[in-house]
């Protein structure tokens, strides 16, 4: 016998009609579920399926959503912010009325009157999805709120596959919604759940939450949206992409007044309010939501840097997984020590000293308080993204490449420190019992192997000699100034602020290298590239050879400012988090390391680099009567440059050099700023650029006299 073949449309009628009976049967025990749980039904199938329902889960973790972290200065200013989704949580009470009526009126009408679902809405739904073959959902914003709740917390551990879109919720999905939904009503009062909705549903990918949606299309807050704004934003929620009204202004519009539509029939507007908003202009006034620091206000490097603080600090999570959430998802309010009235001038000033440089040339400034360690500024030459015309990097030139544990911070590790490393050899000069004015042999240039040095604790390593280079031994040349007019003798002070290298060496030749050793380091100064030890046994660190981080250069000078008062240089004075709660962050960490009548010898000494030594055509402009003491610096291929100067108030490192890879170019016939040099020293580029920085942002922060050195220490 043939079978009979249904046509296609009445084999699609067929399941229509054996899905509605299947799925009204699902809705009945729902409804019943929800009016009456307690009540026995007849029927096997209806109690099992109640029988299951009740056992689905009731309790859901309401955990507060992602939040953006902000990073500011010490004086309450925006450095950067941070966000896996952009959020900034807000209570209700600071949501426009308008906001709220508009969400309620078109995602959920009947919100205060059921109790998580809505059996109406719910039956409406089923039979369009059957009988027409439509697609509606008919979640309510209890519903909706709590797949927000649970999508949230699968991606705060990790699980972001997890994720359930509305799209893809299978009858088990649903079920499981609706019964959390249920018992949240229990819990929280409707204004609650209301507010945690507003709080945590997506409008764009720039945005999260209602505040960060007010402020990316209107830049306002969400408490000053006014009626086509809110009727706007609210009609986004259910298709963040069809309504952008930034790629789809005709659908925004449209979609924009079947909300107030809808806020008209519910009285929730009045007539004219209604026909005012209807023909309102959509009025976008857009506010670009870049994060990190590559989009810092100000400082991406200083940023950067206290970024790799925070993420290499295991307080904020055992893994580097867990840190990166907590900076990203964690709403933190991380206040640092920067000043930003002197990154402003720190900044302005590096730019011009490097103005167009097609060659990559490096310019730095970074300034440390003395007595407190509190990094004040922190900015290079450079853009963190590639720009057309500019020098760009992601490395920072005034920091390490990594912490005292290995840790990544992303700097370039420093550079070679020349003539500003003699200050500490004098430093032990006078710590030994020896004179200012006491006068050296500076005529020496020879130290060949075999010299008799001094050492309590370890051998010397290197010489200086032609005659044993000549020979084919481990010896550098002789020892070389600058002028031949400087090999005789000289008085010790003379030989440091005109940075005679034979005059170091001559005072280095009658002291412990382990004291020096030990006064390099109680002022902080370390290798930047792995935070070892500078090694002042090897010969040539004498004269600094081996790569120092400004940071650490400008805070071994703090130190002598400071009267011999060592404090570790830190970044972040508190952080916060959503709850006001406070989390571990940096603190003063500050020790008498040098003896203060050995610091007050060293600034009597720097004082005069400026005035009649190696930095006198510096001619520095800080104001009248601001005593000021530094050290210049250049390395043996003029390719790192610097002063290093200070305030009792303020110290600052200025550095001019190369800061490529390896670090290998010569500073020897440069064009920079259109000035062509032979070769650059530190007076030259280095040396104006601390001095019109300084001369800016000295009187800032309180400046007094260095205090005299005593009298028994300056005789012959």
């Amino acid at each position: 016998m043939a079978r009979t073949r249904l046509s296609s449309p009445m084999r699609r009628l067929l399941l229509r009609m054996f899905g509605f009976v299947v799925l009204s049967s699902i809705c009945g025990v729902l409804v019943a579920a929800y009016l009456v749980p307690q009540l026995a039904l007849a029927g096997t199938t209806v109690t099992r399926s109640l029988t299951y329902f009740n056992s689905l889960p009731s309790e859901l973790a309401v955990e507060p959503p992602a939040q953006t972290t902000k990073m500011l200065t010490a004086d309450g200013k925006t450095i950067a912010t941070f966000f896996a989704e952009n959020r900034v949580q807000i209570p209700l009470r600071e949501m426009s009325p308008y906001i709220k009526d508009a969400v309620v009126a078109i995602e959920d009408s009947r919100f205060y009157g059921h109790g998580g679902i809505d059996p109406l809405g719910l039956l409406r739904a089923l039979t369009t999805n059957i009988t027409e073959g439509e697609r509606q959902g008919a979640s309510t914003i209890t519903q909706q709120y709590v797949t927000n709740v649970a999508n949230e917390a699968r991606i705060s551990a990790g699980r972001e596959e997890q994720v359930i879109l509305s799209g893809q919720k299978n009858i088990g999905d649903k079920l499981r919604e609706m019964r959390l939904a249920i018992e949240l009503e229990k819990k929280f009062t409707k204004e609650r759940i209301l507010e945690g909705y507003l709080n945590i549903v997506f409008f764009n990918r720039n945005a999260y939450g209602i505040e960060a949606a007010a402020q990316y299309y209107y830049s306002i807050p969400a408490s000053k949206l006014n009626l086509p704004q809110a009727a706007l934003l609210a009609g986004l929620v259910n298709s963040p992409s069809a309504y952008d009204p930034v790629t789809s202004p005709e659908n925004a519009i449209q979609r924009r007044n079947q909300v107030l539509g809808a806020m008209l029939e519910q009285g929730k507007i009045t007539q004219k309010e209604h026909d005012d908003a209807v023909v309102a202009d959509v009025g976008l006034k857009i506010r670009p939501s870049n994060q990190g620091c590559a989009a810092a206000v100000m400082a991406p490097y200083f940023c950067g840097y206290v970024a790799q603080l925070i993420l290499n600090n295991p307080a904020y999570g055992a893994a580097i997984e867990a840190r990166e959430q907590k900076l990203r998802r964690g709403g933190l309010t991380i206040t640092t020590t920067l000043d930003s009235r002197l990154q402003a001038a720190a900044q302005a000033q590096v730019n011009a000293t490097a103005g167009a440089n097609p060659t990559k040339w490096g310019a730095s400034l970074v300034t440390i308080q003395p007595g407190t360690g509190k990094i004040l500024a922190m900015a290079q030459n450079t853009v963190f993204l590639p720009q057309k015309g500019k020098f760009d990097t992601q490395l920072n030139f005034n920091v390490d490449s990594k912490d005292a544990n290995g840790n990544d911070l992303n700097g370039v590790g420093g550079f070679q420190p020349g003539s500003t490393m003699k200050p500490f050899t004098f430093a032990q000069w006078l710590h030994e019992g020896n004179k200012i004015t006491q006068v050296v042999d500076a005529s020496r240039r020879e130290y060949p192997l075999g010299f008799n040095w001094r050492s309590s604790c370890g051998k010397i390593l290197g010489a200086y000699s032609s005659t044993q280079r000549r020979a084919g031994l481990e010896a550098s040349e002789d020892l070389q100034n600058n002028s031949g007019e400087f090999y005789r003798s000289m008085p010790a002070d003379y030989g440091l602020y005109n940075s005679i290298n034979t005059a170091t060496f001559a005072e280095a030749a009658q002291l412990d290298f382990c004291g020096i050793q030990k006064m390099v380091d109680a002022v902080g100064i370390h290798s930047g590239l792995d935070g070892s030890r500078t090694n002042m046994h090897q010969l040539g660190n004498i004269l600094g050879g081996t790569a120092v981080a400004p940071l650490h250069m400008a805070n071994a000078f703090a130190t002598f400012a400071a009267d011999g008062r060592y404090c570790e240089p830190f970044a972040i004075l508190r952080v916060n988090d959503i709850a006001k709660r406070t989390l571990p962050a940096q603190t003063p960490s500050c020790k008498a390391t040098v003896d203060r009548e050995v610091a007050r010898g060293v600034n009597s000494v720097l004082q005069d680099v400026m005035k009649k030594g190696s930095g006198v055509h510096i001619k520095p402009k800080i104001k009248s009567g601001m005593p000021i003491a530094a050290k210049t610096g250049t390395n043996n291929s003029n390719g790192a440059t610097w002063v290093v100067g200070y305030t009792t108030g303020l110290a600052t490192a200025s550095f001019f050099g190369d800061t490529m890879e390896g670090q290998k170019r010569p500073g020897r016939n440069l064009t920079i700023n259109g000035k062509r040099y032979d070769r650059i020293d530190g007076y030259m580029l280095a040396g104006p650029q601390w001095s019109t920085y300084m001369n800016k942002v000295a009187g800032l922060y309180p400046t007094k006299a260095f205090p005299k050195p005593p009298a028994s220490m300056i005789g012959k």
